[in-house]
């Protein structure tokens, strides 16, 4: 199975297969996962998905990527809704260009990877170990009063 964001500079070019394992990774694992744990979770429980600034600009080359990532808004959103009457926050992280393994495993082009993240305002990518303290606050009693958010972590771009 190919890596979860692979670019496809025409939809002629991307695969039902690859298109279905975006969709395996990103779209129906939360929601199995979300619903495996229900049972689990007590009022004060916390759950946080990993969007992407894509699912409110989609890239032209990473078409299933970016519908998966919408999706993932979606159900944070209504997943919060539905959970709140439970004491259950759910809310989403919108990471902008931060270097991980995607990028160099498919996620972009070489000619992308020599210029990745330079369009953001400031001007570079994110490292992950930037986007954690993100993590960390929406797991905390700090954000008490957040669920349904996506938060932004792009760099300026302005998303969601």
């Amino acid at each position: 199975m190919p890596p979860e964001q692979q670019q496809r500079q025409s939809l002629s070019e991307l695969t039902t297969e690859d298109f279905d394992a975006t969709f395996k990774t990103n779209a129906y694992a939360p929601f199995c996962i979300t619903k495996a744990a229900l049972p689990h979770l007590k009022p004060g429980a916390r759950s946080i998905n990993t969007a992407s600034e894509l699912a409110y600009d989609p890239s032209e080359s990473l078409v299933d990527y970016a519908q998966t990532k919408s999706c993932l808004v979606s159900f944070t959103k209504s997943m919060a809704k539905q959970l709140v009457k439970k004491g259950i926050r759910v809310n989403a992280v919108a990471p902008g260009p931060y270097w991980t393994p995607l990028q160099v495993s498919g996620g972009a082009t070489q000619e992308d990877l020599e210029k990745f993240g330079s369009n953001a305002p400031m001007g570079r990518p994110g490292q992950p170990a930037e986007l954690g303290p993100v993590y960390v606050l929406l797991a905390s009693h700090e954000s008490s009063y957040a669920t349904g958010q996506v938060y932004g972590a792009s760099a300026g771009n302005g998303q969601p």
